[in-house]
């Protein structure tokens, strides 16, 4: 009996659209079925109504794989699609057969970090996203990333709508902590991290392995923030070899 490959969803990350995961689409979407969303607010996705909790993600994620009569799947998320995909498995965890969390990190903002993600709001929407864009590119992706990686990572941050993504950062500030969450998944995980990335260091990937019953690890060297763009033979080999894990779970 041939194996049945299980549908794959990706969740892109801030300030990103679905077009980051383009490398992933290329590689896996011949041999299962491969969904790449835009979120609310970003990409062709509608700003308005705008994002005020951040589970709203998770609810959308939902009601389009109903429509797509998608039922069970794997779920990736990078940064924060991946708490995005955490959100999701708290609220749905019968629909998801395995996830997959990248440079990402499970814990609820500080109050630091609630300060600075409303005041990034406040610059997006009084200035646009350019000055932003210019200023974490080389956080996004490694200084050394190849200039074309760059180009599509200051595309996507520049066309995205300002509104979407300040609504998107607010709700974000006040999304719960998921690490005691993480203690109680029972399907497979795959966490992946850049061995350079500052944002969500390797540290923070390092705890949520050691946090979930049954993960597998991997640091993509040379890349930081966005592994998927930046070293896509490298992601998509660790994925693939999930991905084949899942596939033969009953």
């Amino acid at each position: 009996m041939a194996v049945q490959a299980v549908p794959l969803v990706l969740i892109h990350g801030h300030p990103f659209d679905r077009t980051m995961w383009n490398p992933q689409l290329e590689a896996f979407s011949a041999a299962r079925r491969v969904i790449a969303p835009d979120l609310r607010g970003y990409g062709a996705s509608p700003a308005s109504p705008a994002i005020t909790r951040f589970e709203q993600f998770a609810d959308d994620i939902r009601t389009l794989l109903d429509d797509l009569k998608v039922e069970t799947f794997v779920l990736a998320g990078l940064s924060m699609g991946g708490q995005i995909v955490m959100d999701f498995y708290r609220r749905f965890p019968d629909r998801v057969r395995g996830l997959v969390l990248a440079d990402t990190f499970p814990a609820a903002d500080t109050a630091e970090g609630v300060r600075v993600r409303h005041a990034t709001a406040d610059r997006l929407l009084r200035e646009g996203m350019g000055g932003y864009a210019d200023d974490v590119l080389e956080k996004m992706v490694a200084p050394y990333a190849d200039a074309r990686v760059k180009a599509h990572v200051h595309g996507m941050m520049t066309a995205t709508s300002p509104q979407g993504a300040a609504a998107a950062l607010r709700a974000r500030a006040a999304r719960p902590d998921y690490r005691e969450l993480l203690t109680t998944v029972t399907v497979p995980a795959l966490v992946v991290v850049g061995s350079d990335d500052t944002f969500t260091p390797v540290s923070d990937a390092e705890a949520m392995h050691a946090a979930l019953p049954d993960s597998t690890f991997h640091v993509i060297e040379a890349t930081a923030h966005m592994p998927n763009l930046e070293r896509p033979k490298e992601f998509n080999e660790a994925l693939d070899q999930f991905l084949a894990r899942v596939d033969l779970r009953p």
